[in-house]
């Protein structure tokens, strides 16, 4: 009997069950005994290997230590991880390609389209970011409009999409040729190309936007083809689990907005080329700075980026000892009576005192800020508060605010600074009236010749690796550099030096 009543009481209790709960378990019993996913692979050894190759828009070393849009972007998705990223960098494609292959990388950020994966499968990630290629030529040579008026080949390092676009071209102009320099980098033929070696190359927008802020003789000549995604690369795996973690990872950056203030932050100042101030800067650094260079790092201390200073002092001036405005602004750093006041000077005509003035001010100004804002950002709204007032700025970032958008980031606080300008938007803020335009055009000048001066006087020497591993007469180093392996003056930089992509 007791057996009777038992077995009707179990059958009831097992009938209780819902049959998705059933099947939950039997996935579950099922899943003890498949083989880890390929992501979960990957975090048991606790590193995310990215390749990619050494260059501005990839992965180089400053001052600061690792840089570039690509790296940026794949420290960032290692993090979401919680992996630690390394990076291994490759000269060629097809050794780039053979180690996606064979599992001795996880993915490629090349900062290119698609390279050459003949042979090889492989899985796209989603577009951040579009490209074209450039045809270029030296400035001062003759212009040619279209692949018509070209009289000399055109010389491209070996990178299969600028072929298939000369090879798309040549249908229409059969005169068309050119010569591949498969042991040459981009940057190593626009050196041929300004010491007129060659007559043309071809280069991606995105490099060009670069390059051109320290090479400005080059020229665009026309484009090869329309605008194209930028993807990362994935090997083509059983499961697409890390693919998976890439489109969620791209999904949230867009999202957040940080995907923008990224781009924001290594392309925001240089949307547009200006060739005369760009050459003029250029001389100055050779004919001016180096007289006054020692005032710069002297006032730099150890907190500063003395090329920051010297950037706003050029755009303050033009390095100018004796500069004056009808405003009353006077020196090289150009300090009104009441800021050389405030940081001690008596003579702002004197370039020393104006230089340690300027120091002062700047990091006066630095303190002022919230401690919600962070790098770059802070040195941003720093610099934006130098030239127009800690108060105009504020007031933007209320209107930022009062918009929805986020009053922490410069890249949004840009576009309402010029709308104090207008009553409709002065009347709602606390200082009123302000020409907000002229701060907007101040950080991206000072970005800018920040970043000719990262070029043109880098401290570092580690920095002279990127050109060794883009020159294949150098002794290559190491190829491999992991976040954890950094010397530690390559990892920490100082709460006031200038970001290396600012």
């Amino acid at each position: 009997m007791h057996l009777y009543t038992d077995a009707p009481r179990s059958f009831d209790m097992f009938r209780l069950v819902s049959p998705i709960t059933l099947i939950l378990i039997a996935l579950l019993l099922i899943s003890c005994d498949s083989p880890p996913s390929y992501f979960e692979r990957i975090h048991e050894h606790g590193k995310l290997i990215m390749g990619t190759r050494n260059g501005p828009t990839t992965f180089y070393i400053d001052n600061q230590g690792p840089t570039g849009f690509e790296y940026e972007l794949g420290k960032r998705f290692a993090k979401s991880l919680n992996l630690e990223l390394e990076i291994q960098l490759f000269s060629t494609e097809a050794d780039m390609w053979e180690a996606l292959d064979s599992g001795h990388i996880h993915f490629i950020a090349y900062g290119s389209p698609t390279p050459d994966a003949e042979g090889y499968t492989f899985s796209l990630g989603p577009a951040y970011q579009t490209i074209s290629q450039k045809l270029v030529f030296k400035q001062g040579t003759d212009w040619p409009r279209d692949a018509g008026d070209l009289t000399e080949p055109v010389a491209i390092p070996n990178h299969r999409p600028f072929i298939d676009s000369l090879q798309e071209i040549k249908k229409s102009h059969p005169d068309l040729t050119w010569e591949i320099h498969s042991n040459r980098t981009t940057e190593q033929l626009l050196d041929l190309l300004l010491e007129e070696k060659i007559a043309y190359t071809v280069v991606n927008s995105n490099e060009l936007a670069l390059h051109r802020q320290f090479t400005p003789d080059v020229s665009i000549a026309f484009s090869l083809n329309h605008d194209r995604p930028l993807r990362w690369h994935f090997p083509h795996k059983e499961d697409d689990s890390l693919l998976g973690a890439a489109f969620d990872f791209f999904s949230a950056l867009q999202s957040n907005g940080e995907l923008e203030q990224l781009v924001d932050r290594y392309y925001g100042h240089i949307k547009r080329f200006d060739y005369v101030d760009t050459r003029a800067f250029i001389d100055a650094v050779d004919e001016k700075l180096p007289k006054y260079l020692p005032l710069f790092k002297e006032a730099a201390e150890q907190d500063i980026d003395w090329r920051l200073l010297a950037s706003i002092g050029y755009q303050e001036s033009h390095w100018n000892p004796k500069a004056r405005s009808p405003t009353g602004v006077r020196g090289i750093m150009m300090l009104t009576r009441s800021t050389a006041k405030q940081v001690r000077i008596k003579n702002r005509l004197d370039p020393k005192q104006s230089i340690m003035g300027g120091a002062k001010y700047f990091r006066y100004l630095y303190k002022l800020m919230p401690n919600d804002i962070r790098e770059p950002d802070r040195s941003f709204f720093t610099l934006a508060s130098y030239n127009v007032g800690w108060g105009h700025v504020n007031d933007a970032r209320y209107l930022t605010s009062k918009a929805g958008k986020d009053p922490n980031k410069w890249v949004h606080v840009k576009e309402f600074l010029p709308l104090l300008r207008h009553k409709k938007w002065y009347s709602q803020t606390k200082y009123g009236y302000a020409r907000g335009d002229e701060p907007v055009k101040y950080v991206t000048n000072i970005r800018r010749y920040y970043q000719i001066l990262q070029w043109l006087h880098n401290d570092n020497p580690n920095f002279h690796q990127y050109k060794q591993l883009n020159d294949p007469e150098m002794p290559q180093p190491d190829s491999t550099l992991s976040e954890l392996e950094m010397p530690t003056s390559l990892k920490a930089g100082n709460v006031l030096s200038a970001n290396s992509a600012l």
